[in-house]
């Protein structure tokens, strides 16, 4: 659906920092002062969507550069707009290491563009339509509707496949 944002990248300035994003790849920060220590890396890297409401509502980006002296990792969520022309509108930081970023696009307005169940295949498409009467007829707890609809949305490659935990450090 969002294809066409695909290959392209998008820059922000705000404050002394230039962003750039590239749907589906990443977003990085650099500072614009001049200085002997100025940023300049990544924020996050291509991860997945955030469904909710059987709609795309966010592409998630994560894994970026190390931040902070715990080395958390900064990760960015980047939220779509309705507008006519497609820019980013704002890029925020909520909390340290962790952005928010509004991408305004005119592939938002049609709310089909952004419908999780009409891009998924038929053969899913009755998997989730079984998912849905299990719930509906309360053989499937919320937690577990939840949990299969992750999972269903794994298989489709909307979401990631979640790592084995690491055992020890390299």
């Amino acid at each position: 659906p969002l294809k066409p944002l695909l290959g392209q990248c998008f820059q922000f300035v705000q404050g002394n920092y230039k962003y750039e994003l590239c749907p589906f790849h990443n977003v990085t920060q650099r500072e614009t002062v001049f200085r002997w220590n100025s940023y300049s890396g990544v924020l996050g890297i291509w991860k997945e969507w955030s469904i909710v409401n059987n709609t795309f509502a966010a592409m998630i980006m994560n894994d970026g550069d190390e931040c902070g002296s715990d080395s958390t990792l900064r990760h960015a969520k980047v939220t779509l707009l309705c507008a006519t022309l497609t820019e980013i509108a704002n890029v925020s930081e909520p909390e340290t290491c962790s952005y928010e970023i509004a991408l305004k696009t005119p592939l938002a307005c049609d709310k089909r563009n952004l419908n999780v169940y009409s891009r998924l295949t038929p053969v899913l498409q009755e998997e989730w339509d079984k998912i849905e009467q299990e719930f509906s007829s309360e053989d499937l707890t919320k937690r577990g509707y939840a949990k299969r609809l992750r999972q269903l949305f794994k298989v489709a490659g909307f979401v990631a496949v979640d790592e084995k935990p690491k055992i020890g450090r390299a």
